[in-house]
């Protein structure tokens, strides 16, 4: 029950958060790169719910759209390494014997090598903006979910349901989608949950670091990046704000993945 509630809070936060930054045009007050020189620094307050930054832009409207950047990039790079995971663990599962030996072997290699140098890497060669970020974290990120969906594939292809629908002739894809994939599922959404939370992060990072998304789109990544000389002349807010959402989306998301990952094994050892 208290596993449950949990779920239930952190659903909620990581919702509204979401439900913010996808209204983002509707619930912005301002232009977010509409400049005002008379509103610069302006502290949170009437005119400006979240204040200004230092070139009097609205801090408000620049989270909300900078919030849908960072996310957008995360949840589709989520989904392009999804794919490629899906694809590659599964034929390396099904397959079996020296294509599975050698598909394992290049993995291996290639989890490895930290991920970031190999975002870096993209990043060097790519120079991408927004599409190019989310390609490159997609791309880079699928390892643990082609090792998820291997090991379950191994484990499900015995079995004696999917032997009866070989036997009775049931088509390559069928078998693959409706009998392996379908009861992968679980473990591979909680993985995929984990997963969401470390793209937010390499964006950030990346961003933060000044080699993400470009200076002219607002991401939380590119507020945290423009507001560290903002944070040693007491112009708290420009940092702090962004931080604060990134913590709270980053959090949310783990304690869901944990949560699922407690439910999941609740209910295989029940």
């Amino acid at each position: 029950m208290k596993s449950k509630k949990s779920l239930v809070f952190w659903c909620s936060i990581l919702g509204l958060i979401l439900a913010m930054t996808f209204f983002s045009d509707f619930l912005a007050t301002y232009p977010v790169n509409e400049m005002d020189l008379d509103a610069v620094y302006m502290p949170p307050g009437d005119g400006h719910l979240l204040g200004t930054d230092h070139l009097g832009r609205d801090v408000y409207s620049r989270l909300l759209q900078g919030g849908k950047v960072t996310l957008a990039v995360a949840g589709l790079s989520v989904a392009l390494s999804f794919v490629i995971g899906v694809v590659y663990g599964g034929i390396s599962g099904y397959v079996g014997g020296w294509t599975d030996s050698v598909m394992m072997r290049i993995l291996e290699a290639l989890i490895s090598i930290p991920s970031l140098i190999l975002v870096l890497a993209f990043q060097a060669i790519m120079q991408g903006g927004m599409w190019g970020m989310t390609f490159i974290i997609g791309v880079t990120g699928w390892f643990t979910t082609a090792r998820i969906v291997r090991s379950e594939f191994i484990r499900l292809k015995d079995a004696e349901y999917v032997q009866m629908a070989k036997i009775f002739g049931t088509p390559f894809w069928k078998v693959i989608t409706g009998h392996l994939l379908r009861n992968s599922l679980p473990p591979i959404f909680v993985v995929t949950i984990f997963n969401l939370a470390g793209a937010v992060f390499i964006e950030v990072s990346l961003s933060f670091l000044g080699v993400g998304i470009p200076p002219a789109v607002p991401s939380w990544g590119n507020m945290l990046f423009n507001a560290q000389n903002d944070l040693l002349i007491g112009a708290w807010w420009i940092g702090v704000f962004p931080g604060l959402l990134i913590f709270l989306t980053n959090l949310s998301i783990n304690f869901i993945g944990e949560a699922l990952k407690d439910s999941g094994r609740r209910r295989f050892h029940a």
